[in-house]
């Protein structure tokens, strides 16, 4: 069976009346009514003022003219700021499906310019009003457990933080407290020269912050770039044991992982290799995170801040004894498990939201 197409400039109905965007300023964190904009968020804000509510019929599909994001919105709401397009087709197609067909076709990242020209351009398939219902029925179930499951890292990440909190806190405990120097050896990286390429594809892991950017894990088993025993020897760089405790020190501080291996890093981490009978390595490990803004908030430099070898052993640690130091590891690292089984899931869902997507559209 085949169906028609037409383009989504010639399927779509006018738009209701738009009053005057709202202010990025403007956004209120709560209100009656929430706004919608091109950014990545759903509702970027709230507003109180009826006269600045959309009024058209929904629900209607919002285009990011700048970003190509897209938003199926059923709700009412208010225009934010500069840069979207109201589309809502004709009565040939179903809203959600029409949403659904835009979602599978992206426009072409044209950087930060207008994309609606192209996007208008877009051919949609227009199959029979009851086929695109068995579509949307199909593809919003998916949709729904995806909502789910993302609800669900939500609050695991509130529930980590809550545990973060509690468990560390030595308020009303006889915990010792000790300098990170007494209590770990804290070692800089540094980088072989880039001009002898004899210092570099070896063998030896070598690790950059920018490695660690969304990085959920607690443990990090491989790098983007390796360097040679040469390289290692010819620089500032040190080989840190499997069990290191890696902080990253400037652009940016805090991001944080231990090394699975034996691995050396850039001049932008400080190293930390804990004394065992003292410090528990995945103890310090929530420590740092649970400290992240404090440490931050010791940087210094005016270019960019950065936290010096000196600073970071004077940081003051409360030591539990290494039996209690386990058990509270335990409990977080529980928590930190399901998190990462629920990102397993979240990335099964999307295949399969993919997956289904493109094959219910080829009719």
């Amino acid at each position: 069976m085949t169906f028609s197409t037409k383009k989504l400039g010639d399927i779509l109905e006018k738009s209701g009346v738009i009053p005057a965007k709202i202010k990025r300023d403007e956004y209120q964190k709560s209100g009656k009514y929430p706004v919608v904009d091109q950014g990545e968020n759903l509702i970027a804000g709230y507003i109180d003022n009826e006269q600045k509510i959309y009024r058209g019929d929904l629900p209607v599909v919002v285009f990011g003219d700048h970003t190509r994001i897209l938003k199926y919105i059923n709700f009412p709401f208010a225009f934010g700021a500069d840069g979207i397009k109201i589309l809502r087709p004709q009565k040939i197609l179903l809203p959600k499906f029409f949403y659904y067909t835009l979602v599978l076709n992206p426009v072409a990242n044209q950087g930060y310019k207008r994309h609606y020209s192209l996007l208008s351009q877009t051919k949609i398939l227009i199959p029979s009003l009851a086929i695109q219902k068995q579509i949307v029925e199909r593809l919003d179930k998916i949709a729904e457990a995806q909502k789910l499951n993302d609800a669900l890292i939500q609050k695991s990440d509130e529930l980590f933080q809550s545990l973060l909190h509690k468990e560390l806190n030595p308020v009303g405990r006889d915990w010792e407290v000790k300098k990170i120097k007494d209590v770990a050896t804290v070692g800089n990286g540094g980088t072989p020269s880039t001009k002898n390429q004899k210092y570099w594809n070896g063998k030896i892991l070598w690790l950059t912050p920018k490695e660690l950017s969304g990085f959920e894990n607690m443990e990090i088993f491989d790098t983007e770039r390796k360097i040679s025993d040469q390289g290692l020897n010819h620089s500032s760089a040190a080989l840190f044991p499997t069990g290191t405790v890696l902080f990253t020190s400037r652009a940016p501080i805090g991001y944080i992982a231990i090394a699975g291996v034996p691995m050396a890093t850039n001049q932008g981490f400080k190293n930390f290799v804990c004394d065992s009978k003292q410090l528990n390595n995945k103890f310090l490990y929530f420590f740092l995170r649970l400290k992240k803004k404090y440490l931050q908030s010791l940087g210094r430099g005016a270019t960019f801040t950065e936290i010096s070898k000196t600073i970071v052993e004077r940081v003051e640690i409360p030591l539990p004894p290494l039996g209690i130091q386990k058990q509270i590891v335990a409990k977080l690292s529980a928590v930190q498990d399901y998190k990462k089984q629920l990102l397993e899931q979240k990335s099964k869902l999307k295949e399969l939201f993919d997956s289904a997507l493109g094959k219910s559209m080829v009719l």
